[in-house]
């Protein structure tokens, strides 16, 4: 079971009907098989992907994590935590909008609609609530 590479071809002496490959450059695959050429195959650049986190204080997600219980009468012992999406602990829109509205009263700041609506999780709510935090001071 030996395989050759011969310049920029590469055989598999395996099996009598293995496509041949030939690799034009490192982003560029082209196949044969039994004299039969197939369209090559050509890998598209991506933009490199990577995340900005921004850690919310400890503290704040403890208190958002109790605000969410507490509006969402959710039972004593309910695992609750930063990654908790709102939907998943059974929270509809209004559901949202009173959670909301708990936590500019808790923490004394007025979230705009826009960005109320697109908090889906208690750590993204944490987040948003230490930066209009920080921007208050």
């Amino acid at each position: 079971m030996a395989s050759s590479i011969t310049g920029t071809s590469i055989s598999l002496p395996l099996m009598k009907q293995v496509p041949r490959a030939r690799i034009f450059n490192p982003n560029s695959v082209s196949l044969s098989m039994k004299g039969r050429n197939f369209p090559s195959i050509t890998l598209q650049p991506r933009a490199p992907r990577f995340q900005v986190a921004c850690a919310a204080k400890p503290e704040t997600v403890e208190k958002v994590c109790e605000i969410v219980k507490k509006q969402l009468a959710l039972p004593e012992g309910s695992d609750v935590s930063g990654a908790s999406k709102f939907a998943a602990l059974g929270a509809d829109s209004l559901d949202t909008v009173e959670i909301v509205m708990g936590l500019e009263e808790e923490f004394g700041i007025s979230v705009e609609e826009e960005t109320a609506q697109s908090i889906t999780t208690v750590q993204e709510a944490a987040e948003m609530i230490d930066k209009l935090l920080e921007t208050m001071s």
